[in-house]
């Protein structure tokens, strides 16, 4: 069984899209690509905002919203990176990045139920849902008259700055975000630069979840794991496994022998003592030569900003030589 908490958590990666196990989330299928999304592109009309969300709907506004109900972390980490952060007037319950986050008013979702009593109370002109938001939800909360705009998870590191760019829009941080994205974008080229010398490329175990030690969870293909250790110059050692989230046992793992391991489940008591106490794993050279990191998984499950951070330290991780 997963930890109730780690499942929390991965329901933020939803895409991180599409399906793997019936109780994990899944992150955004594609590798990186040059181009930007044809969908959720905002346009201003005369007499306000009209964009299209991700389920296909017009929603409209005046003008920009003012008080603004985050329905995830990865929302609410936008809306502070854009300089919005004094407009959200309410968040779910683990929102707790950046640190003022967390005085700001929770309307629930701990476990996916969200108090429709205390969103309403809080007057909000945009309610702002995401990928792990059922679109049932997002219909319950138009029901009672809110406008509600759902933020697909990105696919790729060009639509998050899509994302960006329509939450701006939407709440009047159009300067903010072009300055972001111009950060962001110029970040990552200084990675893909560094990288594009590398010919040896280590071989990644991430860790998700290892509540039972001899079949250990991990990112399979198709998810942002996968695709940030790709572009970091490594290879994940569970883009050959079947679906995006799935469990390795210990006799695959020695077989494959990652030289590196990254603990994503480190907030979860999780160490490189204990991953080397585990039986037969002492032969796997990652164990071996201590690469055994601990990982910060909030940065890659939660389709953000921050995914640039995760990328800029798996790089440092992999290829240390590159950061001298």
């Amino acid at each position: 069984m997963f930890r109730k908490t780690l499942i929390l958590t991965l329901l933020f990666t939803l895409l991180l899209a599409g399906c793997g196990p019936a109780s994990l989330p899944t992150e955004a299928p594609a590798p990186i690509s040059t181009e930007a999304p044809a969908t959720q592109v905002p346009t201003a009309a005369p007499a306000g905002i009209t964009v299209t969300d991700g389920l296909g709907r017009e929603v409209k506004l005046e003008a920009p919203a003012q008080r603004v109900v985050s329905l995830a972390p990865s929302n609410t980490e936008i809306l502070f990176a854009l300089g919005a952060g004094s407009q959200v007037v309410g968040r779910d319950e683990l929102s707790d990045y950046p640190e003022e986050a967390k005085s700001i008013a929770s309307v629930g979702g701990s476990m996916g139920d969200f108090s429709a009593e205390a969103i309403v109370a809080l007057e909000p002109d945009l309610v702002i849902a995401a990928g792990l938001n059922s679109p049932e939800l997002v219909s319950s909360l138009e029901a009672l008259g809110l406008t509600v705009y759902y933020l697909n998870n990105p696919k790729t590191l060009e639509e998050l700055y899509v994302n960006l760019e329509t939450v701006a829009q939407l709440t009047g941080h159009e300067k903010e975000a072009a300055d972001l994205v111009e950060s962001l974008k110029a970040r990552v080229s200084a990675v893909d630069e560094k990288i594009s010398g590398v010919t040896e490329k280590p071989l990644v175990f991430y860790e998700l979840d290892a509540t039972d030690p001899t079949k250990p969870w991990t990112s399979g293909p198709g998810t942002f794991i996968d695709l940030l250790i790709t572009r970091a110059g490594g290879v994940n050692a569970g883009a050959e496994l079947e679906g995006e989230w799935a469990q390795i046992s210990s006799e695959q793992l020695v077989a494959a022998n990652p030289g590196i391991i990254v603990l994503g489940d480190a907030a979860y008591g999780t160490t490189s003592e204990s991953v080397k106490a585990r039986p037969g794993w002492d032969v796997i050279d990652a164990v071996k030569n201590d690469q055994i990191f601990t990982f910060d998984d909030n940065l890659v499950s939660r389709p953000g900003p921050r995914l640039v951070d995760a990328l800029e330290q798996l790089a440092k991780l992999l290829h240390p030589e590159l950061y001298k």
